[in-house]
């Protein structure tokens, strides 16, 4: 574990650790697969499928059948339904309570003016199944888009070399009643998501994580399609001092590492933490700072994915906190809780987004539609400002549309 002072150039590039995420090659590589989807559709998702994933599928197989699907239930561990049912009701739940009521105004003049909200018409997800099956992905995607009402939810996961799909991954996609799951991975997945092929109908929105290629396939596809945000590799700050259980601490930052290119930051005033810490943790980084206002500034100007707060005042520091995906609070809310069951998803902004970017919510799969309805006495009580400003910006056959109403 590496110790950073503030002043030192290495802090600052975790500071700005954005402006290193993109790199040319990637880009170039993907742009490739993406005019060959578009312009081969099938054939193309076919021959990535056939490089990337070592397994060659025929067009017709792209798709899951549910032969498939229905013999996974024979290959997953008998309690394992039990206890995805228990967390899918705590995502469920916490995502039910967001849905919210359509603004509204009515004047008695006879103005009404309001909101119409409606659920996306489709979601594609991607789940990655590189390293290991993301189970958890599954359901902290596909559950908010469910909650809101979305009529079709599409999951593309890579197939192993034998062309299946993890048992579990189908499983829990069952459960939750997903419509349709593809075989495929990588930039060509998302690619086929967006434009749509012969066998896959396009999707209006992109979302989940994956690996440098998926999400650099996102970025250059927004606009054809929505998409959720641009995740790197997961990230976790944990605030911390001499109240501190070490073993805790410890842990936490030991189970963030476990992920490729995880990245694990302790920000505390205890130089005797960061001493026990690096014995036990030999990556990432520490940051001494002189008090709690200090780590604050810190971790604010970091922005992670995750913030444990694992202070004896955990609450109170978190009220200072601008810029975090999620913020766990007190010694028995560890990030993975986060990761698996609490509720809230655990598709978080990375890299510094979290200045601008939240965690995926309910209304990433709606959209909303002002409706606007005037009486001719409400119309004419702005008949004269909108010709004043029609007539300076030239539109004057604008100014004449409303006051034709009037002749």
């Amino acid at each position: 574990m590496k110790v950073l002072k503030q002043s030192a150039d290495g802090i600052q590039r975790l500071y700005n650790r954005h402006a290193y995420a993109r790199r040319q090659k990637v880009e170039e590589k993907v742009r490739k697969i993406i005019d060959d989807v578009r312009v081969n559709g099938d054939a193309a998702v076919n021959k990535y499928t056939r490089r990337f994933d070592k397994t060659k599928l025929p067009v017709k197989c792209l798709r899951v059948p549910e032969a498939e699907i229905s013999g996974a239930y024979q290959n997953i561990t008998s309690d394992f339904v039990h206890h995805l049912k228990v967390i899918i009701n705590n995502v469920s739940m916490y995502y039910r309570k967001q849905l919210k009521k359509p603004g509204r105004v009515i004047s008695q003049d006879g103005v009404l003016l309001k909101e119409q909200i409606k659920p996306l018409d489709s979601v594609g997800i991607y789940i990655p199944a590189g390293t290991a099956p993301l189970v958890s992905s599954v359901y902290m995607t596909a559950v908010p888009a469910i909650v809101a009402g979305v009529k079709r939810v599409v999951i593309a996961t890579p197939p192993n070399k034998e062309g299946h799909i993890n048992p579990y991954i189908l499983a829990v996609a069952n459960l939750l009643k997903v419509d349709e799951i593809y075989k495929m991975g990588g930039a060509q997945a998302i690619a086929a998501l967006a434009f749509g092929t012969k066998s896959i109908a396009k999707v209006d929105k992109i979302i989940g994580p994956g690996n440098m290629y998926v999400t650099e396939a996102k970025r250059q596809l927004f606009g054809y399609v929505d998409i959720d945000m641009l995740a790197g590799p997961t990230e976790l700050v944990v605030i911390a001092n001499h109240y501190s259980n070490v073993d805790y601490v410890i842990a936490d930052l030991q189970a963030q590492m476990e992920h490729i290119g995880g990245l694990s930051i302790l920000v505390t005033t205890s130089r005797q933490l960061i001493k026990q810490v690096r014995a036990r943790v030999p990556n990432g980084f520490a940051v001494l700072v002189k008090n709690m206002d200090e780590a604050v500034d810190v971790a604010n100007k970091i922005a992670p994915e995750h913030l444990q707060i694992l202070t004896n005042n955990s609450a109170s520091i978190a009220k200072k906190i601008k810029h975090a995906g999620a913020i766990f609070l007190g010694p028995y809310s560890p990030t993975a809780l986060g990761d698996y069951a609490a509720g809230p998803s655990h598709v978080l902004p990375t890299l510094g987004t979290a200045k601008f970017f939240s965690g995926l919510c309910l209304s990433d799969f709606m959209k909303t539609s002002h409706v606007i309805s005037y009486s001719k006495k409400a119309l004419e009580k702005v008949r004269e400002p909108i010709d004043a400003v029609a007539k300076i910006e030239g539109l004057v056959q604008h100014a004449e549309s409303i006051n034709v109403r009037f002749k």
